[in-house]
């Protein structure tokens, strides 16, 4: 049987770009798919083969410098050993020499030769170690002296005091060849210790630099990994301020490491699921208000009716009980219409219609139109602006003003002053309003700009607020981009508001 090759041949024939391209895809599915604990293992793996090869790169220097160290040691005590070694036997052919020609001894002339003998098997280990070409002439020298004093021993002739006076300067020569030997075994200890020292300095800035090189490496490889695996825990942190701050509008998109990316996916699912009961929330809301609105309204109307006696005279308990109810239920129908109010204006908040304008008129219509309030509580308002201009909404960035200046005005006692300041730094444009009142308490900080939150600090004989005007300051700063802050003050309050993309006018 032959194999069926129809599937093969009806196989498309990759090429080796889509190779190259599935081998990429390979790779980087791969780098995705691990988790931060696997990705941050790889990281100290990687800085730990770093660190370890630099550590076995100086083992191995220093075990390099050692073995030279020790080989010039052995060197050393070589030559010393050698270098007295042919002293001794050139003192013992000497002493050879001059018994042999003072008692005539065949034998004595036999020990001057071996003496020579073990001083030539000397002098080629001397040679071996001390390849210098001074040395090379100095036992060249040495042997010549040597065979001079042999070829005297030979023929001695009659007159051996004759030979004894030959002999002598022959030995002088050979022990001052000795001791040049010595000084040349010494200079070339010297030079031999020098180059291993030489060696090791070369050796130390070698590892010197190849550590610091490591170190660097190693601190660029963590600092690269820590700003890539930590950057998708910054996405994280920012994803839960925007929920956290019921930004639901930009979606939730966390990168790196596999188990980040699952819970991007998570934050995603509840900015969605989040998003859908805020908007069911606002939605439930709307319908209630209007729900409550009509009857509202025919409570109000039947006591207005009771008030004004179409039903007949009333006593003075009922009159001051239709008063109650009137008060409470025109109350009731504020609170209804602001929480209205607030849902519409939360809605349009994202909908700005950006145009050029002037900050400084813009401020100081806001505060000329307010002019009525602030001078009933006898309040001074200041206006420090300097003239600059930026891409806004004009109409609800002075919504936000005139919010901004009611809340000051409401919460500053009679005879306080009331500050507005508009300058331009950094790109941005900031506006600080700050009043004289009782401030704001430590527990109210966090939520002050929170809808309906009633701070614990509240003005003095003013009617209670409903709590949405700073919900709607942060709405409006949030759409045009900016930020809105309460500053610590020792005295009263300190709102900031910060809007990009300012412009000199």
């Amino acid at each position: 049987m032959h194999p069926d090759t129809s599937l093969v041949s009806n196989l498309p024939a990759e090429s080796p770009s889509d190779v190259d391209s599935a081998w990429q895809r390979l790779r980087t599915d791969g780098l995705r798919g691990l988790s931060f604990r696997q990705c941050l293992l790889a990281a100290f793996l990687l800085i730990a083969v770093v660190l370890g090869g630099a550590a076995a790169q100086a083992m191995l220097v220093l075990e390099h410098v050692a073995m030279q160290g020790r080989q010039a040691s052995q060197d050393a005590a070589s030559l010393t050993t050698q270098v007295q070694r042919l002293a001794e036997r050139t003192v013992a052919m000497e002493r050879s020499a001059r018994q042999f020609l003072v008692l005539d001894d065949a034998g004595l002339r036999d020990r001057y030769l071996a003496a020579w003998q073990d001083a030539r098997a000397t002098q080629q280990a001397l040679a071996f170690l001390m390849t210098e070409p001074a040395a090379q002439s100095l036992f060249a020298d040495w042997a010549a002296q040597a065979g001079a004093a042999w070829s005297i021993l030979q023929n001695p002739g009659r007159a051996r005091q004759a030979a004894l006076g030959r002999l002598s300067p022959v030995f002088a020569r050979l022990h001052g060849l000795n001791e040049a030997l010595t000084a040349q075994s010494q200079q070339v200890m010297d030079r031999r210790s020098d180059a291993v020292l030489a060696e090791l300095e070369q050796q130390r800035r070698l590892l010197s630099a190849l550590m610091l090189g490591a170190i660097v490496l190693a601190v660029l490889l963590a600092l690269a990994f820590g700003h890539w695996l930590l950057r998708p825990l910054a996405h994280v942190e920012a994803a839960i301020g925007r929920l956290g701050d019921n930004r639901f509008d930009e979606p939730v998109a966390v990168s790196g490491p596999a188990d980040l990316r699952r819970l991007g996916h998570q934050l995603e699912w509840l900015r969605q699921r989040l998003a859908a009961l805020e908007s069911d929330k606002t939605r439930f809301v709307r319908h209630i208000s209007h729900e409550l609105k009509t009857p509202m309204a025919s409570i109000r109307e039947g006591a207005a009716l009771l008030r004004d006696g179409v039903a007949g005279p009333l006593t003075p308990d009922q009159a001051e009980i239709v008063r109650i109810l009137g008060d409470n239920s025109a109350a009731l129908q504020r609170q209804i219409e602001d929480l209205l109010s607030y849902h519409a204006l939360a809605s349009e908040s994202q909908q700005l219609r950006r145009r050029p304008v002037e900050l400084k008129g813009l401020l100081e219509k806001v505060v000329d139109d307010q002019r009525l309030l602030w001078q009933a509580r006898s309040v001074q308002v200041r206006v420090d602006a300097a003239a600059c201009a930026a891409s806004v909404d004009g109409d609800k960035l002075a919504m936000v003003l005139a919010n901004l200046l009611a809340n000051a005005v409401r919460f500053s006692p009679p005879g306080g002053a009331v500050l507005l300041s508009l300058r331009q730094q950094h790109g941005q444009v900031c506006i600080d309003c700050i009043d004289e009142g009782p401030g704001v308490a430590v527990e109210d900080v966090e939520r002050v700009f929170d809808p309906f939150y009633q701070g614990r600090n509240q003005a003095a004989g003013a009617r209670r607020g409903s709590g949405i005007g700073l919900s709607i300051v942060r709405e409006i700063v949030q759409a045009h981009g900016g930020a809105s802050r309460l500053l610590p003050t020792e005295r009263g309050a300190h709102f900031r508001i910060e809007i990009p993309h300012a412009t000199t006018a």
